[in-house]
C-alpha cells in the first residue's frame, strides 16, 4: 500500500520485463482471436521521469536512460526495438518530457480492436492517477481492489479465452514470494489457456531458488525462468537482478528472450550483467 513505483520507474529491472512484456503481447496478437491482459499490480501507468521521485534515485538513467543514448540505427532484437520505439512515442506524446510507460500502458498500446486490459492498484492516489490515463479508453477497466484477489475475482476472463497474468508486486513485505506462488498456482487454475508472467527480485539465490521450487513442488509445469543480473547475486542488501517466471510461454519464446536478455547484458550494468534462460520444469 506505501510502495510508491515512480522512485524506480524506468530502471534495468523495468527495462527487462516491460521488453518481455512487449514480446508476449506480440506472440498473443499473432493470432486473429482477442485475448485479455490482467496487470495486478497495475500502478500509475505512466511516470514522469523528471519529477522528484524518478529524480531523488537516478534509477531510470541506469536502465531506459541507456537504451535512450544508444546512437541512431543501433541494431537490437525487434522486442527491444518495439519497446524502445514505444518509450520514444509516450515522450513525444508528453512533449519531450522525459516520460516512461510502465506496464498498463504498454499494454494498452498494444490492445486491438475487441482486446481488453483490466488493471488493479490498491494505492488510492495511484488509483486515481490511473483511471485518469485511461478514462477515454474503453478496452481497459481500472479496479481498486488486491491484485491476488483479482486472480480469483476476474478469472477466466469473459472475454476471451486466451490472454497474459501479469504479476508484478512491489516485494515491500515478509512472505511475497509464498503468495507470489500460490497467486501463479490459482491462476493457472482458473485460466488453463492463459499465460501467466509473474515477476521477482534477485537480491541472493535462495529465496528464488525456493520460490521456483515451491511450483515445481506443487506439479506446475510448462516454467520458463528469465533472469537479468547485474552483478552475482550475492549482496541480501542489494537488488542484483529481477526475473521473469513465464507459465505457458508462447511457441519459441525463450530463444526471444535470450536474444533479448543477451542484448541487454551490453548496455546496462557495468561488464558483469548475465541473462539466464531456463526451464524450471519443462512442459
Amino acid at each position: 500500500m506505501n510502495y510508491r513505483h515512480g522512485y524506480h520507474a524506468g530502471n534495468f529491472a523495468d527495462v527487462m520485463k516491460h521488453v518481455m512484456l512487449v514480446a508476449l503481447l506480440d506472440a498473443l496478437r499473432r493470432k486473429p482471436s482477442p485475448f485479455s491482459v490482467l496487470d495486478t499490480h497495475a500502478g500509475i501507468g505512466l511516470y514522469d521521469l523528471s519529477g522528484p521521485q524518478a529524480q531523488s534515485t537516478g534509477e531510470w538513467r541506469e536502465g531506459v536512460g541507456r537504451l535512450l543514448d544508444l546512437p541512431p540505427g543501433t541494431i537490437l532484437p525487434p522486442c527491444v526495438r518495439q519497446w524502445l520505439d514505444m518509450v520514444k512515442a509516450v515522450m513525444g506524446e508528453q512533449g519531450g518530457r522525459p516520460s516512461y510507460p510502465g506496464s498498463p500502458a504498454i499494454a494498452a498500446r498494444l490492445l486491438r480492436p475487441g482486446d481488453t486490459l483490466a488493471c488493479c492498484e490498491l494505492h488510492p492516489q495511484d488509483q486515481q492517477d490511473l483511471r485518469r490515463l485511461f478514462r477515454h479508453n474503453p478496452a481497459v477497466s481500472v479496479h481498486g481492489r488486491d491484485g491476488y484477489e483479482a486472480v480469483t475475482a476476474l478469472l477466466p476472463p469473459r472475454q476471451a479465452r486466451r490472454g497474459l497474468v501479469l504479476m508484478d508486486p512491489p516485494f515491500e513485505q515478509p512472505g511475497e514470494f509464498d503468495r507470489l506462488a500460490q497467486a501463479i498456482i490459482t491462476a493457472r487454475r482458473r485460466f488453463a489457456t492463459g499465460i501467466v508472467a509473474a515477476w521477482y527480485p534477485i537480491k541472493h539465490r535462495a529465496p528464488t531458488r525456493a520460490f521456483l521450487n515451491a511450483l515445481k513442488d506443487a506439479g506446475q509445469r510448462n516454467l520458463l525462468a528469465i533472469e537479468l543480473t547485474l552483478r552475482p547475486p550475492l549482496d541480501p542488501a542489494r537488488l542484483n537482478g529481477s526475473g521473469l517466471l513465464v507459465a505457458n510461454p508462447p511457441f519459441q519464446f525463450a530463444q526471444t528472450a535470450r536474444d533479448a536478455l543477451t542484448s541487454l547484458c551490453g548496455y546496462l550494468g557495468d561488464g558483469e550483467a548475465q541473462a539466464h534462460v531456463e526451464w524450471v520444469v519443462p512442459e
